[in-house]
């Protein structure tokens, strides 16, 4: 397909998702409850329902067909500069998140500690806009969004106007993540042009990120930008102290942000990977990063209660979590034999586990093989597929990442177009409702790759025979 024509596609796409997120997206006083029959039976729900599909499609489509063929990097931030702006002036699409980030904004600067108490202790001018089990739940985001939320209320005084704000703030860190993009793909051997388009031209991105305005834009930001800082200047100790002071900014708004610190610690290394030029080299970046954290947790005035808020995810059971799933699929095996079992602490707990130790393994592995930026994409995209809770928006953490560091990109790109698909645009998540099959048919996915994996190191062990 002619790029120019995949041009006008995707915006045909992006149009008609703005047309949707009007008719039928996350509107403020939109049913909290709704399921995709409710959605198709309500006003004009065939029109919304086929809307979000096709123009996903097209949105899809277009970034597909290019992504290994962009003609520049001038063309591909046209493109999607093109695709961003119907999503700029429309109601939010495929989440609600933007009115808890109002409510959790209007108690920090009402004086509350949004870390130990929900938005209905205010209670929130704007509670009704969030869904029941999320008002009495404490804020799992970092220090630094609360008091960018804070700031955002204080600033605008309204709903509307926060949600405005947060979107600019969003596109901020998309652009952000456009200028630090190159930088990294260029610094470990991938056109640039190709890494743009992969991480910001994909409907993630538009749907989430810009219309949904999720924080997620900014964390990725910061962090792109931290890892371009060190990869172009390793063992300059000002620069690295930069680097790290932007890892430190991304984990206080979100924490998962610090999974890169240790990658990017190597990479910031000049010379010989060796102990003594770790800590010389690494130390700044990691040191800078912590120093960061601790600091803007201070200023705020606040505790480190957003790392225990994190386990609120878990109160989301949808089988695009792999470990959810599992645990999703052992209760389904044994009912037939009478018994009730609720093994999902057991498999997000032995996610958990094979998390930190699979990280462990990729910090080993990068360390010997000199190439910690891989292996940090790595990390990231192990962090969001061994997580208890899924949301399509925590795909383009490691996307940003992949995309610039990547050689093969077919796998990560499928993955991409299945999570378009995940969420509705009144932010309705199809998981919850396809349980069955959806929970059995990824945990054989999961053996699938499990056995493959195995395979594949045995294979690696084997002598090469002498010819």
């Amino acid at each position: 397909m002619p790029h120019h024509l995949s041009r006008w596609i995707g915006l045909t796409g992006s149009v008609l998702l703005a047309g949707v997120a009007v008719l039928g997206g996350a509107l403020p006083h939109g049913d909290l409850k709704p399921t995709p029959v409710s959605i198709w039976q309500g006003p004009n729900g065939p029109l919304i329902v086929f809307g979000w599909l096709v123009g996903t499609a097209l949105l899809a489509w277009a970034w597909w067909s290019l992504r290994d063929r962009v003609p520049s990097v001038r063309w591909a931030l046209v493109t999607i500069g093109f695709w961003l702006l119907p999503m700029l002036v429309t109601p939010p699409l495929g989440s609600r998140d933007s009115y808890a980030y109002a409510c959790q904004g209007a108690s920090y600067s009402a004086g509350l500690n949004p870390y130990e108490q929900g938005v209905s202790a205010l209670p929130c001018p704007w509670l009704d806009t969030i869904s029941h089990i999320w008002r009495d739940t404490p804020a799992p985001y970092g220090p630094l969004f609360v008091m960018i939320s804070g700031a955002v209320v204080a600033v605008t005084g309204s709903l509307l106007g926060s949600v405005a704000l947060f979107r600019a703030l969003a596109m901020a860190g998309v652009a952000l993540t456009a200028v630090s993009l190159p930088v990294l793909a260029r610094r470990c051997g991938v056109p640039p042009e190709r890494a743009l388009w992969l991480a910001l031209a994909c409907p993630l991105v538009s749907v989430h990120l810009v219309s949904g305005a999720h924080n997620d834009a900014m964390m990725v930001g910061l962090l792109t930008a931290g890892l371009a800082v060190v990869a172009a200047r390793p063992g300059r100790t000002w620069w690295l102290l930069g680097g790290g002071v932007l890892f430190g900014l991304a984990a206080a708004i979100k924490v998962t942000a610090l999974v890169v610190v240790p990658f990017a610690a190597l990479a910031a290394i000049a010379g010989p990977h060796r102990v003594r030029t770790l800590v010389r080299d690494g130390g700044w970046v990691a040191g800078a990063a912590v120093a960061a954290v601790v600091g803007v947790t201070f200023a705020a005035g606040l505790d480190f209660g957003f790392i225990s808020g994190l386990e609120q995810g878990g109160l989301v059971i949808a089988w695009s979590s792999p470990p959810t799933a599992v645990g999703q699929t052992v209760g389904y095996l044994a009912r037939p034999f009478g018994l009730h079992v609720d093994a999902l602490p057991a498999t997000r707990g032995i996610g958990v586990l094979v998390l930190v130790a699979l990280l462990v393994w990729l910090w080993f592995r990068a360390f010997r093989r000199r190439d910690p930026l891989w292996h940090a994409a790595l990390a990231l995209t192990a962090t969001v597929a061994l997580s208890p809770l899924f949301h399509p928006w925590y795909w383009t953490w490691p996307l940003a990442v992949l995309a610039a560091t990547a050689r093969r990109t077919l796998w990560f790109s499928v993955v991409t177009v299945v999570s378009s698909f995940l969420v509705m645009a009144d932010g309705t998540g199809l998981p919850r409702f396809t349980k069955m099959p959806g929970a059995p048919l990824m945990t054989l996915f999961v053996i699938v790759v499990v056995v493959r994996l195995v395979r594949s190191a045995r294979a690696k062990q084997q002598p090469v025979p002498a010819d």
